[in-house]
């Protein structure tokens, strides 16, 4: 989460200096970022959240 508030950060000083693609592909990766961890924080039908879904199944050996 840190990295994608210094990526936005980062989109805003670039925009401001008149760049105009990295600004918008770094961006486009901070929202990548942030829907990764909104993805795997929301919770499942059942309750459970994928990161602990993933971290209570047994992984096969």
């Amino acid at each position: 989460m840190l990295t994608a508030l210094a990526l936005v950060a980062g989109a805003a000083f670039l925009w401001r200096k008149g760049a105009r693609q990295r600004p918008a592909l770094m961006a486009i990766l901070a929202a990548v970022m942030v829907t990764n961890v909104i993805i795997w924080s929301l919770p499942t039908t059942d309750g459970k959240t994928l990161a602990t879904a993933a971290t209570s199944s047994e992984s096969p050996r």
